[in-house]
């Protein structure tokens, strides 16, 4: 009883609760000087015992998470159909199999400002991925809590083709259609997929309904270890962990009478898990999981009223304002309406769809029901999709998340709603910020083997985007091929620098890997004018000609040159040389007096037309023609033209060899950029000075 007592004394006490706060920031601040923990692997490895600790079937591809002595992840693919289904009747988790194969290193990304999937896997303790040969079961025996999820996800498989159950459930949304699940994201509702407080809150709910006749502290026991196996479970990802840990002392606190505060709760709560996986401050879900909810519980006051609407609307707002600075640091989009959307789709999930997937599980007849409501909300996304208006692209950097939370914290702590004002200015100033810039940007996108480059003019005047990148997916037999944007990233990075816009978009020619993509983007994104080169259209010029008829996008050929302002673009090649890599745009620009060249794909005969046709000496810049080929960039024409720096687009291991040494010879006295070894380059240009960036693997 004494030990309670002061345990009592301790946890009601303030001090300690600044002091939690005070160690928060510290171990948060200085979490990069924690020695990051290497791999126990060596490359060279290529047999390892193995638990499997997660799969998923897609297609032709059996993805792994395994456990061991280090966790590893690895993919495995099937020749045929008739594989797949032996695999689906012996793959199982937590069954023990033996795994042959080749290790690979993790790269970063290559594009700034997208996903850096290394570190996203370094800090969940991954530090290689394993290309499989071969999978050899070696004990089919699994432990209790592995049975009972193979059980689970069985059942889920006999029942469910969308993949709902299994995200609602077991936390995987890999079973959703990504499609659907991306028009989910642009309505701002994605996170009613991730498993989090208000699965927690209503499971718990459920089972202190069913064991109503038993005591508190016994009903608290049970609950608590019922969440505690669920967690175990589904993997326990950040936002559970964040929920059960938060129910646990909330039950400690209740069976002790101790009578925290829920804001003190919580910062007990995350002080507890941050001390255990101090890498975990960098995992999206708990960082949403723990402002949003933060809010919440700060904002208690503001949000209460006897107006159900009312209420609902405050909740949903403040829910926003707290997630907002996270989504704009790591998606850099948001839609404003998102706040009137939540208020319907928060309880049409919690209330309707959530419970009929339990429902369903346990009683499969009701499949229909949950199948009924599943379109319905499939069909509102469909239709609030294409509403874009409110939606906004801006980046945060940590500065600014900062700012944001010291301002939104002081606001509903002060009940001063004027600072809303500073709230506003932050998103203004960072929205007009490139429209005072003026320097230049370059950016020659690694995009495999493919080729994709963009030109920012100064204040925004004009975005430039110069061929799309596009890479073929591998098909094997059996399989349909599945679509792989490379563009994607590019999206992702005109988001992060709030480019909403491409003013023109330039295909150098109509071969796949330099506008593969262009129909994608088109689709998705806002283009002003498109500009093809000289000599007749192909097949996939033809199709994406169709999809510019169909969205009015103004379309053009065998340009001259473009004017921007005080800057212009020249078209240099306007003859037909009767093949598609020779009648490659080849566009020269002279921006603030630096001299850039691109090549397109043209080959040695074009080369030897320019250099009699124009003065193209003391280039600053070229992108080197058809990856480095052999068919371009003749001795004699980089003689000619002397290059300063050469950039290279080419995939990293591609099967044609690029670059030729013969090339690389060529460009020797120039400095060469490959983007398979230094990613993505970037070039800005401001007062006549010129500064070159690389994004390494």
């Amino acid at each position: 009883m004494l030990l309670i007592t002061k345990l009592k004394i301790i946890l009601q006490s303030n001090g300690f609760y600044l002091l939690l706060f005070l160690l928060l920031v510290i171990v948060i601040t200085f979490n990069e000087s924690f020695p990051n923990q290497r791999s126990i692997y060596d490359i060279n490895d290529n047999e390892f015992e193995l638990l499997i600790k997660d799969f998923n079937f897609d297609n032709n591809k059996l993805s792994f998470e395994f456990s061991g002595k280090e966790d590893l992840i690895g993919n495995y693919y099937f020749d045929n159909i008739e594989e797949v289904s032996e695999y689906e009747k012996i793959i199982k988790y937590g069954v023990k199999v033996r795994v042959k194969g080749k290790l690979k290193e993790l790269t970063n990304n290559t594009i700034p400002n997208t996903f850096n999937y290394k570190k996203y896997l370094s800090n969940k303790g991954i530090y290689y991925s394993i290309s499989i040969d071969s999978i050899e079961i070696l004990d089919n025996e699994v432990s209790l809590l592995y049975s009972i999820k193979n059980y689970i996800n069985n059942r889920i498989n006999k029942i469910d083709e969308t993949g709902y159950l299994k995200a609602f459930i077991l936390g995987d949304k890999n079973g959703i259609d990504k499609n659907v699940y991306d028009r989910y994201q642009v309505v701002g509702i994605t996170h009613l997929f991730a498993l989090s407080g208000m699965h927690v809150g209503l499971l718990s709910a459920i089972l202190f309904k069913m064991l109503y006749k038993l005591s508190s502290v016994k009903k608290y026991i049970i609950v608590d270890l019922f969440l505690l196996l669920y967690g175990y479970l589904v993997g326990m990802p950040a936002s559970i962990r964040r929920c059960v840990t938060f129910f646990i002392l909330n039950s400690m606190n209740k069976i002790l009478g101790i009578k925290l505060s829920t804001l003190k709760i919580l910062l007990l709560t995350i002080f507890i898990i941050v001390l255990f996986d101090n890498k975990i401050i960098f995992d999206t879900g708990f960082l949403y999981s723990v402002f949003t909810v933060s809010g919440i519980v700060f904002c208690n006051k503001f949000i209460k009223s006897d107006n159900w609407f009312l209420s609902n609307f405050k909740l949903s707002i403040v829910a926003f304002l707290f997630s907002l600075p996270i989504t704009l640091f790591i998606f850099y989009e948001f839609n404003l309406l998102s706040i009137l959307y939540n208020m319907f789709f928060i309880p049409f999930v919690s209330v309707i769809i959530y419970p009929l997937s339990l429902i369903s599980f346990i009683f499969p007849f009701f499949y229909p029901i949950f199948l009924f409501f599943l379109n319905i909300l499939e069909d509102l996304c469909a239709v609030l999709v294409n509403v874009d208006v409110f939606i906004f692209n801006l980046s945060f950097n940590v500065f600014q998340v900062f700012i944001f939370y010291a301002f939104l914290f002081s606001m509903f702590y002060f009940n001063k709603y004027y600072l809303s004002f500073f709230l506003v200015l932050i998103f203004i100033l960072d929205y007009l910020f490139p429209y005072f810039d003026s320097s230049y940007y370059v950016y020659y996108f690694d995009v495999g083997q493919g080729d994709s480059s963009l030109i920012v003019m100064p204040y925004r005047k004009n975005v430039i985007l110069i061929d799309t990148g596009g890479v073929k997916s591998y098909q094997k037999s059996d399989f349909e091929e599945e679509k792989y944007y490379v563009s994607e990233n590019i999206i992702t990075f005109l988001k992060s620098k709030g480019i909403n816009k491409v003013d023109n978009m330039i295909l150098s020619h109509g071969d796949y890997d330099h506008m593969g993509d262009a129909i994608y983007l088109v689709e998705y994104f806002d283009i002003g004018n498109v500009i093809f080169n000289c000599g007749g259209f192909n097949e996939l010029e033809h199709e994406l000609i169709k999809v510019l008829d169909n969205e009015k996008i103004p379309y053009y050929s065998c340009f001259k040159e473009l004017k921007i302002d005080d800057n212009k673009l020249y078209f240099l090649n306007n003859k037909d040389y009767g093949n598609e890599n020779d009648n490659s745009s080849v566009i020269y620009t002279k921006l603030n007096n630096h001299k850039f060249l691109f090549m397109g794909d043209a080959g040695v005969e074009v080369e030897e037309d320019l250099i009699e046709k124009y003065n193209l000496q003391d280039i600053d810049v070229l992108k080197v023609g058809h990856h480095g080929s052999r068919t371009s960039s003749s001795k004699n024409f980089i003689s000619e033209i002397d290059p300063k720096d050469s950039i290279i687009s080419v995939g990293k291991y591609n099967r044609y060899g690029h670059p030729n040494d013969s090339v690389l010879e060529n460009l020797e006295d120039s400095k060469i950029y490959r983007t398979d070894r230094d990613g993505s380059i970037i070039f800005k240009i401001k007062n006549n000075k010129l500064k070159i960036e690389t994004c390494s693997p």
